[in-house]
């Protein structure tokens, strides 16, 4: 559990107790218990399991139907998890998986006094979610602009003594092709890019030359590198003579024949 925590990035999470009963060390918080509930959907029979109201099983040769805990499942449009849980000192505690029209959200109660609380303060929190968020596609508006840009300004980028004089970029893989959105905030997104003018050859494959931010107001979203996509080598003494034959050569035949 504690490597499969560090894999996650999980740096508020400690797990010392398998069956998570209280004790000082055995620790996790309302957030990466969301990060670590989005791994374990993706698992196919986990999702199936915390999204089960009901289901017999036997007992020693005897049928026994269990129900599952979570108060929301089958009462909440859209629940499909996860997970009820109660120590004496975590309190009553809920994590809810709420899917609606393809996208989900994962909402973490922790600490409830009461049932009833940690179900209305779940029900507040989905509800207020779906009803003040927007799915935006920002991955098809980073391209846009991303290529747009392309083709204003990538020639302004000049390599210094590069047999090609301008490099050919290209822009870091974008994670994730959705991203929920405040309403209100939706005019407050804005891309802008960051790329040096000037370059020294020779200039490696994938070097980075720039990078691309998407901001929300003056918060950063997401921060994308500008690569280059070839090798530019310097260049040597042939180069230079051929670059002099070229320019110079069709003046000198034209004089040789005057």
């Amino acid at each position: 559990m504690n490597q499969k925590a560090k894999e996650l990035n999980l740096q508020n999470t400690n797990f010392v107790t398998p069956h998570g009963l209280d004790s000082n060390e055995h620790y996790t918080s309302a957030y990466e218990l969301a990060i670590l509930t989005n791994y374990a959907l993706k698992n196919e029979k986990f999702a199936k399991i915390v999204n089960t109201k009901t289901t017999t099983i036997s007992i020693n040769g005897q049928a026994k139907q269990i129900t599952n805990t979570n108060e929301l499942l089958g009462n909440l449009y859209g629940v499909d998890g996860v997970k009820t849980g109660f120590t004496n000192n975590a309190g009553r505690c809920l994590v809810t998986s709420t899917t609606r029209e393809g996208h989900r959200i994962i909402c973490v109660v922790l600490g409830a006094d009461t049932k009833k609380i940690r179900t209305q303060d779940s029900v507040k929190l989905i509800e207020y979610a779906f009803k003040n968020y927007q799915y935006i596609n920002i991955k098809e508006k980073i391209e846009q602009y991303f290529q747009q840009w392309k083709e204003q300004q990538q020639k302004e980028i000049e390599i210094i003594k590069g047999c090609n004089p301008y490099p050919e970029v290209e822009l870091e893989a974008i994670p994730y092709e959705q991203m929920p959105i405040k309403q209100e905030e939706i005019k407050d997104i804005h891309i802008q890019i960051e790329a040096k003018k000037q370059l020294q050859a020779p200039v490696q494959a994938n070097q980075e030359i720039g990078t691309l931010t998407l901001k929300i107001k003056e918060k950063e979203i997401l921060c994308l590198k500008i690569s280059t996509q070839k090798e530019i080598l310097k260049k040597d003494i042939h180069n230079y003579m051929q670059d002099f034959l070229q320019k110079h050569l069709p003046n000198l035949l034209i004089n040789s024949f005057v």
